[in-house]
């Protein structure tokens, strides 16, 4: 199997998922020797490895992506048969077989009650667990979701990706200030990730576009945000992004805003001056990542193209309210 089965990306583009799921035919056309029945045919079997399975799981969720619903109930049914019916993760992994093959919210609802059923005789079951509050957001059920949520983070305090998702569903109801401690908490476990810090520097910014008397300090500390974005990921492009809506925010409400006004962490508003070296500096990169990156040119060539295209229509934009 490839490489890029063995350890893929969070999120695969829809180009790659198809690319591997194509892979499927030939991938199962033997089976593993471990469930091979012995026989001469059983000599071409794959070879059980440590990453073998991990593949199977892989392949399996491409599949579900594209539709060949056949073949990743085919790993489905390999990884059952290595590792049983009453393996946690495989417990997991055929709900959310069931969720992909469901064909309206009747189906759905059959699939919560039977992750209810797995999780009354075992509570522990976080894989399921998982799934459950997965598919409770499918539902619409947020405000179960979230209480599900802060269940599991209670017990499972250092599960960076519950802490996101949670921070994602205060998000959707505007519940800012939640949304930023539990994004706070993301950073407690995973404190150099510049995705994450940008990540919380958007919450911020939200939360500072709402309008209420906190507005510029929510402002101010989107501002660090961003700036400890692109330190730690000079070439960020959500960074430098977020740098640029905040620092024009800022300059449009920082002449009226107190010099003496603190955020949360006691630290002032930044000077007017400072505001606007950083707006320019966050404008010159956007501009080179976007020419750089829309020519094609060498190590450029890794952003997202809706990325690409909103900085874009940011910057025009922006040069747009330059020149009136």
């Amino acid at each position: 199997m490839s490489s890029s089965l063995s350890h893929p990306p969070a999120h695969l583009p829809p180009a790659v998922a198809l690319r591997i799921s194509q892979q499927a035919p030939i991938t199962l056309r033997n089976p593993p020797s471990v469930i091979s029945s012995y026989s001469i045919s059983s000599l071409w079997s794959a070879a059980e490895t440590p990453e073998l399975w991990t593949e199977y799981e892989n392949l399996m969720l491409s599949c579900l992506r594209t539709g060949d619903e056949q073949s990743a109930h085919l790993c489905l049914e390999r990884l059952t048969e290595r590792f049983g019916a009453e393996n946690e993760k495989l417990m997991a992994l055929r709900g959310l077989f069931q969720e992909a093959i469901a064909k309206d919210d009747a189906e759905l609802k059959q699939v919560l009650e039977e992750y209810e059923n797995i999780l009354t005789k075992d509570p522990s079951n976080m894989p399921v667990t998982k799934r459950r509050i997965a598919l409770l957001k499918t539902l619409d059920k947020t405000t179960e979701a979230i209480t599900a949520l802060n269940e599991f983070v209670d017990s499972s305090p250092t599960d960076a990706e519950a802490w996101a998702e949670l921070a994602d569903l205060y998000v959707g109801q505007g519940m800012y200030p939640q949304a930023v401690f539990a994004m706070e908490e993301v950073l407690l476990i995973t404190p150099n990730a510049w995705n994450i810090h940008a990540r919380l520097g958007e919450v911020l910014f939200m939360a500072g576009s709402t309008g209420d008397s906190s507005a510029d300090k929510y402002l101010g500390d989107a501002l660090r945000r961003f700036c400890r974005s692109i330190e730690l990921c000079d070439d960020y492009l959500r960074g430098y992004y977020g740098l640029k809506l905040t620092t024009s925010k800022l300059l449009s409400i920082l002449p009226q805003a107190s010099r003496q006004s603190k955020s949360d962490s006691g630290l002032a508003l930044p000077d007017l001056k400072t505001v606007e070296r950083l707006n320019e500096t966050a404008t010159a990169k956007l501009s080179e990542i976007v020419r750089k990156s829309v020519n094609g040119e060498p190590g450029w060539g890794g952003y997202e193209q809706a990325e690409v295209i909103a900085a874009k229509a940011l910057l025009d934009s922006s040069a747009a309210k330059t020149i009136r």
